[in-house]
């Protein structure tokens, strides 16, 4: 079945907090931390260079995000999007978008989209695709095709661009989560021939009809809310 636009929608991510992080112990620290970030943020000299000054304000706003101050966190992931995008400090840029996503804030759904299509896009390490993409598995309804589509690619970004022990273990996890969505989606118990004829069947074993699937879902989440050119970005990419 095709992919419906409404498979995912921002009542469907954004509805309450998620991450049942229990601050009662470990605001202290936290604190503590927030508070080394913004000394180390205000010692950086003026002539200090934009990307590394980004990158401090993100742990800011991962401290502050910890800390459940979502507001405060998007205020600050959002602009340092902005200065990495600039910059094409892709890496940054993308977590920048993981930040935004979890701050469940009325744009977070628009974060995820273009933090996806960078990671994707562009040789950022696997582990951070696969981290974006993974957003998507988890916030897809079961029955949608969306979530299939984002594993499989999280598992083809995964033997891509990983090798050796890491590419081993990365694989296992995308694999895994793979299974899980085979039997969320189809009730497929942890069946290897089962799993290869249920991708086969979505048509996903062909890699430029996975892609233009996993770029169609990326446009219904975004909608109009690209935060980069991405037809200027196409163009300067080597074509392999």
């Amino acid at each position: 079945t095709d992919m419906k636009d409404d498979d995912i929608s921002p009542e469907k991510l954004v509805a309450g907090d998620k991450s049942g992080i229990d601050l009662s112990e470990s605001r202290p620290s936290l604190e503590a931390l927030l508070k080394e970030h913004e000394q180390h943020l205000a010692a950086l000299p003026a002539d200090a260079d934009p990307v590394d000054r980004a990158r401090v304000q993100l742990d800011i706003a991962e401290t502050l995000l910890a800390l459940q101050r979502k507001e405060e966190s998007w205020k600050i992931a959002r602009e340092v999007f902005d200065t990495c995008a600039a910059a094409e400090a892709w890496q940054d840029a993308i977590e920048a978008c993981d930040i935004l996503f979890q701050c469940e804030q009325e744009e977070s759904l628009a974060a995820l989209g273009n933090g996806v299509w960078l990671s994707v896009t562009f040789p950022v390490p696997a582990q951070l695709t696969v981290a974006m993409l993974q957003h998507i598995v988890d916030e897809t309804p079961d029955d949608s095709d969306g979530a299939a589509v984002a594993a499989m690619a999280a598992n083809y970004i995964a033997e891509l661009r990983s090798e050796g022990k890491d590419q081993e273990s990365l694989t296992f996890f995308t694999r895994q989560i793979l299974a899980g969505v085979a039997k969320r989606h189809r009730g497929i118990e942890d069946d290897p021939e089962m799993i290869k004829m249920w991708i086969e069947i979505l048509g996903l074993n062909d890699v430029q009809e996975l892609l233009s699937r996993l770029a169609a879902m990326l446009d219904a989440i975004v909608g109009d809310n690209w935060w980069v050119d991405r037809d200027e970005l196409r163009a300067r990419l080597p074509v392999n």
